[in-house]
């Protein structure tokens, strides 16, 4: 019984479905910042010239104004001139942040909306909860993991920072364009160094996530029993229902026996009904049929509705086996059912 509740196999498509509607979803914060900031220093890098202009022409903008008195209105439309080009500045980097934000989560666990992540829940402001939380050993394990990134990366970024200072010297002696060129050289050198050690702090911190993430679903074989059945349905309710399936089916059944031409016996065993209409079919079909206790039932509705009954064991037992209900007799049995039909149209003189 303890193994059944120890949380020891994998979870099933409905548990992850159901965590997903939660919004329990495996999420690298350190992938989101990866792809966010990669996105970032290529916007940067590709809106530099349009950036650039903006902000001349805002440095052109105060540059005219030396000289002019100040008053109240003329504050404002410097405001106001200062905040657009400010927006025009940063608005385009400031989009493609948050487009790649999208484009992390998506890359991650694809689309998602769910309102429950969001929906308050007055147990996340427990005090004495919080606390817990915050001097708990994940917390802890957590300080150290970016402790631990922010020290290593900073350390390889200052030991690439020393190597390019080492060169400023002789850089010293290069024209403005010249030092510029290499400014933007080594500053495009660190940050793709920088990214790269992010980059594979992010790729080990999704793994491991992911795996944490899936641990914490995990299921016991009773949870998955349980599941199942939920899913299934109640044993018990399942063979009610076919019970009453079976009842219903069966009284349709009996209400085609009047109906039909002949009932084909075994003869008491067995209690096959045929109906023949060229209009409808090209072959007799089997509108009822049953053993036993229901071949009795047959038998019996049969006579009370003149409806003539023939033993012929061998072919009532075929027929019984062979034909499914509301189903046309296959062409084998054409023969045999054709001359019960012949001696009963005879009998009935059609």
């Amino acid at each position: 019984m303890a193994d059944d509740q120890e949380k020891t196999e994998e979870p099933t498509p409905k548990k992850i479905e159901d965590a997903r509607k939660e919004g329990n979803v495996p999420k690298s914060q350190d992938t989101s910042g990866v792809i966010t900031l990669f996105v970032a220093i290529l916007a940067t890098l590709m809106l530099f010239p349009y950036m650039a202009k903006h902000m001349f022409l805002l440095f052109q903008y105060y540059f005219s104004l030396i000289g002019t008195p100040l008053d109240k209105l003329f504050m404002i439309e410097i405001a106001i001139v200062t905040i657009r080009e400010f927006l025009l500045i940063i608005m385009p980097l400031a989009i493609a942040v948050a487009i790649s934000g999208v484009i992390a989560a998506l890359a991650q666990f694809g689309f998602l909306f769910t309102t429950k992540a969001i929906m308050p829940d007055f147990k996340k402001i427990d005090p004495i909860k919080g606390t817990k939380n915050l001097f708990s050993m994940k917390k802890l394990i957590e300080g150290v993991k970016i402790t631990f990134k922010s020290f290593t990366t900073l350390g390889i970024g200052f030991v690439f920072f020393f190597y390019f200072i080492v060169e400023l010297p002789t850089v010293a002696l290069f024209g403005l364009a010249d030092q510029l060129e290499w400014l933007k050289e080594k500053m495009i050198i660190l940050a793709f160094v920088m990214l790269m050690i992010i980059f594979i702090f992010a790729m080990i911190d999704i793994i491991i996530v992911r795996k944490q993430y899936f641990d914490g679903l995990k299921m016991s074989k009773q949870e998955i029993k349980d599941e199942m059945k939920n899913m299934e349905g109640d044993p018990l309710i399942k063979s009610k229902i076919r019970q009453i399936q079976m009842q219903a089916s069966r009284k349709r059944m009996m209400a085609e026996v009047p109906n039909a031409d002949v009932i084909i016996t075994n003869p008491t065993h067995y209690a096959v009904a045929i109906k023949y209409d060229e209009q409808k079919s090209h072959a007799p079909i089997v509108v009822a049929k049953g053993m036993d206790n229901i071949a009795l039932q047959i038998k019996k509705i049969a006579r009370e509705n003149s409806v003539h009954i023939v033993q012929n064991p061998p072919l009532a037992r075929s027929l019984y086996a062979e034909v499914d209900l509301d189903k046309p007799i296959p062409e084998a049995l054409f023969g045999a059912v054709a001359e019960v039909l012949a001696y009963v149209y005879k009998m009935n003189r059609k």
